[in-house]
């Protein structure tokens, strides 16, 4: 698939607000991966009307001057820098969007140049690629479920589960750091699934990061999601410490009685 269009920007490398993270890019505007659980960055961008429907927000834009502007800001910021993250209100890997995907290998690329980390999330798949990249990069996916059926009523144009993580494994098997960000995970009035699985799943990972879903309404109406998602973070914690897997666990999501 093609992108919709090219936009340029005057900036690219911001400080984060989000918790576990430093510096970002967000290189694309919108997203086909089209999430509902509701999707925070399209809430926001349609709140300050900077996007109009759901259906604009998934037909992605690249931003054309993406390499110019690393170059001209990459040489003041980069001894401030100790990672960058790929990407917070957009996904560097869209399933499906070899442009996307060739302007993210070679934004990584000139960010590794200059030895800066970069840690990487998607939905889609990461490329083989990547392997040859800086050792210190950190490479991740999202999975919430191994449902696929699930998948396909939340995160409609990502990739497919398994797709996900037969992606992250080849990485992780080349020696790669691989993590994985099993947010937001959804209550069982949403999916009644097994995490214990989910976990098993991604266990050659390198970390976890856990955390809730937020801004859902279904999620409200599950009287019992306080206990459920300390029930949740527990299990994930002690899944980690019995394997040697780094974690985080996301604020508001571990509740103390």
């Amino acid at each position: 698939m093609k992108v919709s269009g090219y936009i340029e920007r005057k900036s690219m490398l911001y400080k984060t607000g989000v918790e576990y993270g430093d510096y970002t890019m967000n290189h694309v505007f919108g997203c086909s991966h089209g999430c509902k659980y509701p999707c925070y960055a399209y809430l926001m961008k349609r709140r300050f009307g900077q996007i109009g429907t759901y259906e604009d927000w998934c037909h992605p834009i690249l931003v054309s001057n993406t390499l110019k502007l690393l170059d001209d800001e990459i040489p003041k910021l980069k001894n401030k820098i100790e990672s960058v993250q790929l990407c917070f209100t957009t996904d560097p890997f869209m399933y499906g969007y070899p442009e996307i995907e060739k302007m993210s290998l070679a934004a990584i690329r000139r960010l590794n140049a200059d030895n800066i980390k970069c840690c990487i999330l998607t939905k889609g798949l990461l490329p083989i690629e990547l392997r040859n990249l800086y050792s210190e990069n950190e490479y991740g996916i999202t999975l919430i479920s191994l449902d696929e059926e699930y998948r396909k009523k939340m995160e409609p144009g990502a990739a497919p589960y398994e797709e996900r993580l037969l992606a992250l494994r080849a990485l992780h098997d080349m020696g790669c750091k691989t993590w994985v960000s099993i947010e937001p995970y959804p209550t069982p009035n949403l999916i009644n699934q097994n995490l214990g699985e989910l976990l098993e799943a991604v266990s050659f990972a390198d970390k976890i990061i856990f955390g809730r879903t937020n801004y859902s309404k279904i999620i409200s109406e599950y009287k019992d999601s306080k206990n459920f998602y300390n029930e949740c973070a527990e299990m994930v914690i002690s899944f980690c410490r019995r394997n040697g897997i780094q974690y985080h666990i996301k604020e508001k999501t571990q509740t103390k009685e």
